[in-house]
């Protein structure tokens, strides 16, 4: 039922690369695709496979579910709410990366005490989560 919007996908890649302030060539590098390759799917002409997405995504530090769900190769009202919430958290420039783990672990301990399913992270137990909620007050400072 999800169908392909790559122009609308191109469209959030070029924005997100924009924020990043990286230039096509640098994504692209990063990446480890073609610097012609990515232009194609952010001008909507090509159709990325999930692989490729994933590695744009990491270069771009963003959730690679929220380009997957972009590309329709996952169901976009499935969990929207919830890869959106976590594509929210990991784009926050204003926290670093130990601060956005625990945030996420954080969210996954409340979704699964209100009953909802954790899929995205099969490795965390709630151990992990509690730790998190008892070290979170520990994060709130940035700056050591």
């Amino acid at each position: 039922m999800a169908s392909l919007n790559v122009g609308n996908l191109g469209e959030y890649l070029r924005e997100q690369r924009r924020t990043a302030q990286l230039s096509l060539r640098q994504l692209a590098d990063a990446a480890g695709v073609s610097n012609p390759y990515l232009s194609q799917i952010e001008r909507g002409l090509r159709k990325p496979s999930a692989e490729v997405l994933q590695q744009v995504a990491k270069a771009l530090r963003i959730s690679a579910e929220t380009l997957y769900v972009r590309a329709g190769i996952l169901d976009a009202e499935r969990d929207r709410d919830d890869v959106e919430t976590r594509a929210v958290i990991l784009a926050d420039p204003s926290l670093n990366e130990r601060q956005k783990q625990v945030l996420l672990q954080v969210y996954e301990s409340f979704r699964k005490e209100n009953g909802f399913v954790a899929e995205a992270d099969p490795g965390a137990d709630d151990d992990d989560a509690d730790a998190a909620v008892d070290g979170a007050a520990s994060v709130h400072n940035p700056h050591p």
